[in-house]
């Protein structure tokens, strides 16, 4: 068994590009293609499909990717073990995130302590989210409104607010310092997709205050509702932690029950000591 052909293999079935596995692994992306050929060659098998978009898993892919990711996973923890004692920090961190507005500031205060880590991050909508970190495709995730569970450590990022976003020249971006959400009944409004968290819980509150909103456009993403906004075809929402500084627009935030999000900072249990996560864990706490 040749660990070079399973370490490219675990690459591509965590990154699901040849060309992100090669960068993972600082090789080429030739030579990882030549370690998997040779590997599926060897063994009279395959373990991956390769679409227009992306690496996919054959069914064997998927059970060897188990193991693998077991077995380089340990590897990564037995490294981080002998390397505790080592004064400067270094290695890979793997983050995934549901908004970028929070993350940052913690990726600059990582980068200004620890100079020597190489931050991998991922961003995408809440479950994605969650599925990396319970995948481990991500060894830290900023999560919202996540349940609890066995085996997942949750750190609290504190909460944020239901905003309404209007254009700039909207009579309610002057007047008001905060918005009822009674008076967004029958208001037309441009909102994110169902499956957002901040639409999620919005939605909740409007069906509890019996408030009916006119939504006529959704969109997939915070800067689409920000640009719809701005060309006035609506109100938009957007969490109090992910307001942009753009002058077009005014956030103002909603009064009423049910209008809180809880953040969370998250990685598995078992690997809460690794020192890479530790760090992460500790300067997010300050």
């Amino acid at each position: 068994m040749n660990l070079f052909q399973l370490r490219a293999f675990d690459a591509v079935a965590r990154e699901g590009s040849f060309t992100r596995a090669a960068a993972r692994l600082f090789i080429s992306q030739p030579a990882v293609t030549g370690h998997i050929k040779a590997l599926e060659e060897h063994y009279q098998l395959t373990l991956l499909q390769r679409t227009a978009r992306r690496v996919e898993l054959t069914e064997q892919g998927i059970r060897l990717a188990a193991i693998t990711r077991a077995m380089f996973g340990l590897a990564e923890e037995a490294q981080a073990m002998l390397e505790a004692n080592r004064q400067l920090l270094i290695g890979r961190l793997e983050v995934a995130a549901d908004s970028p507005h929070q993350v940052m500031p913690m990726l600059a205060r990582l980068r200004e302590r620890h100079p020597g880590v190489t931050v991998n991050l991922r961003l995408g909508n809440a479950q994605e989210t969650l599925a990396a970190l319970l995948s481990e495709h991500a060894d830290v995730a900023l999560l919202t409104e996540v349940e609890p569970r066995t085996g997942l450590h949750l750190q609290s990022l504190g909460p944020s607010r239901i905003c309404a976003l209007l254009p700039a020249g909207h009579p309610w971006a002057s007047e008001r310092d905060t918005l009822p959400l009674a008076d967004l009944d029958q208001q037309i409004m441009v909102l994110r997709e169902p499956g957002s968290i901040t639409r999620r819980t919005f939605d909740q509150a409007c069906r509890q205050a019996q408030v009916q909103p006119r939504v006529l456009l959704e969109l997939d993403s915070r800067e689409a509702v920000t640009e719809a906004v701005a060309a006035q075809l609506g109100m938009g929402i957007v969490s109090s932690v992910e307001i942009s500084h753009d002058p077009r627009v005014v956030a103002r935030p909603i009064s009423g029950a049910g209008l809180v999000n809880q953040h969370m900072l998250g990685c598995l249990q078992r690997r809460r000591e690794l020192r890479l996560i530790q760090a992460f864990l500790n300067l997010a706490g300050e």
